[in-house]
């Protein structure tokens, strides 16, 4: 196994970008997408090798780049019972395509319930990335003082205005794979829980559109009305 490498900051020689970018990593990644950065994570000029650490120098530990934590050790009983809790069946919701998902909220509440508000967080762990239409930017999320997942967040957007909220909405699709480590509403990915589910609790069906009067096949849970613009 080579020898974990801290990570410098490197100009990038492509086209597509005239700003720094981590050497190896968001440099490549940035070309491929031809975006831009935007914000750029911070990185130390001296960082402290995990096997050195101490209770001290937790506090000290810059999570942009550091591994601290991550496979050290589990969380006792009670916290890993509050993670792995089977999801109630009306927090569960379902996309007009099919898809099945927990609202962001509901996943802050489970770490909320089982770390404790501030027992948690989730910090960069690269720059934020800006194409045409996408915002990506990588995170890292931290439970009681350790790394217990990192994941890349991606939004799409429309227009300028809206990558505002596309950086939001990159954290937030972050924090949900992040949470897939701890094991936090597993059965989402479960084919058979989501036949099931499906079969139970929602409908697909014909609807059309108020303005261009297209017809569509969407999904709905039964105790949901269509919404506008569908009819």
């Amino acid at each position: 196994m080579k020898p974990y490498k801290k990570p410098v900051l490197a100009e990038s020689s492509g086209a597509s970008t005239n700003s720094s970018t981590l050497s190896g990593y968001t440099t490549s990644l940035n070309e491929s997408l031809k975006g831009k950065t935007i914000e750029k994570a911070k990185l130390p000029g001296n960082n402290t090798s995990n096997a050195s650490l101490t209770l001290n120098d937790i506090n000290n530990i810059d999570w942009s780049i550091s591994w601290y934590g991550l496979g050290m050790k589990p969380f006792n009983d009670s916290i890993q019972e509050k993670l792995l809790q089977p999801l109630e069946a009306t927090d569960i919701e379902i996309k007009p395509d099919g898809l099945l998902y927990l609202p962001e909220i509901k996943y802050r509440r489970i770490l909320n319930k089982a770390f404790g508000a501030g027992g948690w967080g989730l910090v960069p762990r690269s720059e934020t990335i800006v194409t045409a239409s996408l915002v990506t930017r990588e995170y890292g999320l931290i439970c009681n003082g350790q790394l217990v997942g990192v994941a890349r967040g991606e939004q799409d957007y429309f227009n300028e205005n809206g990558i505002p909220t596309a950086t939001e909405g990159c954290k937030s699709n972050a924090l949900m794979r992040c949470c897939k480590d701890l094991g936090i509403g597993s059965e989402l990915w479960d084919p058979v829980f989501i036949k099931k589910f499906k079969e139970t609790y929602c409908i697909d069906k014909f609807v059309e559109h108020v303005t261009t009067k297209r017809k569509k096949k969407i999904w709905l849970r039964k105790d949901r009305k269509v919404e506008y613009p569908y009819k």
